[in-house]
């Protein structure tokens, strides 16, 4: 399966949680469809059918998430 790069999925992580944030002082119609839109988006750049299930394996892909990920350890 072809995975969105690193990148892309932090900056859709960060999109999400700004929304929910956003979305849980302000409740507004306009960032309702602007998160539905981010995690539409997230489920397909990860292959995964529910916001939770994409945000983990979003995660699981940036660099630094890992134990075994090389730029853990770099100075």
């Amino acid at each position: 399966m072809l995975m969105a790069h690193p990148v892309v999925l932090r900056n859709l992580v960060e999109q999400y949680e700004a929304l929910r944030i956003l979305h849980a002082e302000k409740g507004s119609t306009e960032v309702r469809q602007r998160m539905d839109d981010v995690t539409y988006t997230l489920c397909v750049a990860t292959g995964t059918r529910d916001v939770d299930a994409a945000l983990i394996a979003a995660r699981f892909r940036l660099p630094g998430t890992r134990a075994e990920d090389d730029s853990v350890l770099a100075p």
